[in-house]
Order: structure tokens, then sequence, then C-alpha cells
């Protein structure tokens, strides 16, 4: 259903409705990838009762139900599902907690109803699997999948699984990152921080662990990705981290944790330099980009083609 007023429309995305036969315990792992102390493991998938209005069978013994566990799997093991398309040590599950399902920066609730959408940094109107194939040559520094491909649609079958039924509000006034803009970061405060709080997990020099990605170097994200933006490591740093008590560190802390960790080496994106291309980059890319080098010499930027 969508209503008629643009401001106030919601999109009703599906005809299923969860009920789960099985509950999260404290027995269960706490791998599961769910949010266990707000909603079932994806075990109950299995085990529940979730099917269409019409009475059909169980999603999960129908084809769809399939695709979305294999999109599942993909987004949990990225790189051994997948691996001609990952060059790096990442999951996409490393940035999108709780297999997408922790509220916080980073949630896949939702997403597949704010597609397609314009974005400055490729200045066209993406599509849900344009964005996904942003992250895997970026965040996993590796290849993008076939739009028409298996995997994607398994993938984006995960991703409308998630958005079932949730109403997507317009999206809220203003710029999510301006309130970092009056920070000013101490890297060596961040580097205090980091030693304190991230250590544990990531790593002394940021190599990751078994439990948790590398944050700088040749096995985590590139230079092209979002999390290397200060600002935007930043927000995600103060919404979900640490991992077991998101919300403790201050903003201060989350801007100056961000900005040490980003100012190590990581690898290149070379196709950074076309990002932005109507010369509207926001002011914490690490990177010069071509049309900021034309707007700075007084030419006029040009169009980029998608």
């Amino acid at each position: 259903m969508m209503l008629a007023k643009p401001r106030d429309r919601r999109y009703y995305l599906s005809r299923y409705t969860w009920v789960p036969s099985i509950k999260c315990s404290a027995a269960a792992p706490a791998s599961c990838g769910w949010s266990c102390s707000a909603s079932p493991c994806w075990e109950a998938v299995r085990a529940s009762t979730l099917r269409c209005a019409t009475g059909a069978r169980p999603l999960h013994r129908r084809p769809l139900g399939a695709a979305i566990q294999r999109g599942r799997a993909f987004l949990l093991a990225t790189r051994d599902s997948l691996p001609s398309h990952v060059g790096n040590n990442l999951r996409c599950v490393s940035c999108h907690l709780d297999a997408g399902r922790r509220h916080a920066m980073g949630s896949w609730v939702g997403v597949y109803a704010r597609y397609p959408q314009y974005r400055p940094r490729s200045a066209t109107v993406e599509t849900i699997e344009y964005r996904v194939n942003d992250c895997f040559r970026r965040s996993m520094n590796g290849a993008p999948l076939a739009v028409d491909g298996a995997e994607m649609r398994d993938i984006i079958a995960y991703l409308w699984f998630l958005s079932r039924d949730v109403p997507i509000e317009p999206a809220a006034p203003g710029n999510r990152l301006q309130q970092w803009a009056q920070l000013t970061a101490d890297t060596t405060a961040g580097a205090a921080v980091y030693a304190a709080s991230c250590t544990k997990c990531h790593g002394p020099t940021g190599q990751g662990t078994a439990v948790a990605p590398p944050v700088w170097g040749p096995q985590s994200y590139n230079i092209g990705a979002g999390m290397a933006r200060i600002r935007t490591a930043a927000a995600f740093i103060k919404e979900n981290m640490p991992f077991d008590l998101p919300g403790t560190l201050t903003d201060q802390q989350a801007f100056d944790v961000a900005a040490y960790v980003s100012g190590h080496p990581r690898p290149d994106f070379p196709e950074k330099m076309h990002d932005w291309p109507n010369g509207d980059a926001p002011p914490d890319v690490a990177y010069p980009t071509l049309a900021a080098q034309r707007k700075s010499a007084g030419a006029p930027a040009k169009p980029h083609a998608p």
C-alpha cells in the first residue's frame, strides 16, 4: 500500500507474516546473526509458521525461502562463499551487524524500499543491485557480482525479507553526519581509545582477529569505502562499538578513534577519482577527485557517466 501524499507515503513490502514457533534463549548461540534480545533466531525460519496470507506452504519450504536463506549465507560468509568477489578479510556483516538487523547505523531493515535513489557520490540514480556491488568493489575491495546472477538475486531476496511489512518513513531532514562537523580530531586520544576499547577484537595493529575484521592494512576496506570517511566511521563507532557495549563512547571519543583508524594505510581504489563528479564531495573525503580539482582550478565540473 502507498499513501497518496509523497511526504506521508509508506511502503508495505510483503503479504507474509512472521509467527515464530521458537525464540532465542540463554542457551542459543550469540553467533546466530539475529538480534536475540528482540527477535527470533534465523533457525526459526525452518521451524516457524511463516506463511503467505493465502495459506500456502511455510515460506522456508518455498523457492523464495530457499533464496532468502542462501542470500543470508552469502552475507554471513562472504569471503568463503564468493571468493572471486572479495579481496580482503571482511564479510558483509562486518559492518552490517547482527546480519543487518541491529537497529543502528548499518541496519538493512527497510533498505529494500529505499532504492532506487539518487546518490551524489555517483551522481546517478542507483538501484539496490548497484549499491550492493558498490560495497563489493569498495568495502570488500573486490569485484562486482553479475546483476542478473543467482547470487545477486539471493542477496536481494534476503534484503527484501528484512523489509517485509516494514513501513518506510520519509528520510529525516538534514545531514546525519553534520553533528561531527564541529569536532576536531585528536589522533593521540584516538590511539588511547583504540587501545582501551578496540584492541581486544580488532588487534593491536588493526589486523583483525577471529571475532572482528581488520580496520586498516591490506586486508581491510579500501580508501573508496564509506567507512574510510572520518564522519561515517565516527557515526558507526558511536552507535555500534564496542560491539558488546555500543553507545558507551562519547562523540569526541568516537570521532578521535575514527580519525586514528582512518589515518592508517589501506588498499587504494583507483576509480575514486571519478567520485562526486559534480564537485560536491563532503569535506572528510580522504582523497582528491577530478571534479574537485576542476572546481579548485575554476573550471566547471563535467558530467560523469554512470
